[in-house]
């Protein structure tokens, strides 16, 4: 069982590590079908996102009113946990700047939505990072509503098929996207992307001062 402070920790080496990165260590674990789809994008925020998974799931629904469950999942989302929406909404947004200042005073860096989201003016002033598959500005209400929380839950994926995402793993979107790594790899995963960036800093800079990319490729391996 890790600690507040540990998960907190790992939270902000995976923030000093890009995603294309993870991706290539996940590739080399066996775990090629991590990535989100393509269609997962920043729409607000500060474009790069970590934390470790806090799964919601809804689906589309006529039921008149408000919806209750939503305000009792988001209202136990603890510190460094990112919200990952489940809900195959038809052009509706799961949420907007007030539900995200709720999440945020507890604690919670961002969202990924395999749907909408509105308001990205405000969640950009807050700096609340939401990547999702698109922008809208129709209500859930009387459209979709939440069903559970913190349950597994399937979000599509870049290479096809379905990313099956558990609480508790470790999710990172960055320019290149939104990966998941699941949270028995978070360590291992961690480690080796490190090194593959200190492994890259150093490409970078011998090609920078002269070092051809044939010679690179010789002396570092793969780039």
């Amino acid at each position: 069982m890790r600690t507040t402070t540990d998960r907190a920790l790992i939270r902000s080496r995976f923030l000093a590590v890009d995603v294309a990165n993870v991706a290539d260590v996940l590739d080399d674990l066996g775990h090629r079908d991590q990535a989100l789809g393509t269609d997962f994008a920043c729409v607000a925020g500060r474009e790069r996102l970590a934390g470790w998974a806090f799964t919601i799931s809804g689906a589309m629904s006529d039921a008149p009113g408000r919806d209750p469950l939503k305000a009792q999942a988001c209202s136990q989302i603890g510190p460094d946990e990112v919200s990952v929406w489940e809900g195959n909404g038809l052009g509706v947004c799961y949420f907007g700047e007030l539900v995200a200042i709720g999440m945020m005073q507890r604690g919670s860096p961002g969202a990924v939505l395999d749907g909408g989201v509105r308001d990205r003016k405000w969640l950009h002033e807050i700096g609340f990072t939401t990547f999702s598959r698109y922008p809208t500005s129709v209500q859930t209400s009387g459209r979709w509503r939440v069903e559970t929380w913190q349950q597994p839950v399937t979000l599509p994926g870049a290479s096809g098929q379905p990313v099956d995402i558990e609480p508790g793993d470790f999710v990172l979107g960055d320019d290149d996207g939104v990966i998941v790594i699941p949270a028995a790899l978070v360590d291992v995963v961690l480690e080796a992307a490190e090194t593959m960036t200190d492994k890259e800093i150093d490409v970078r800079a011998a090609i920078r001062n002269g070092m051809t990319l044939a010679d690179a490729m010789t002396q570092f391996g793969r780039i």
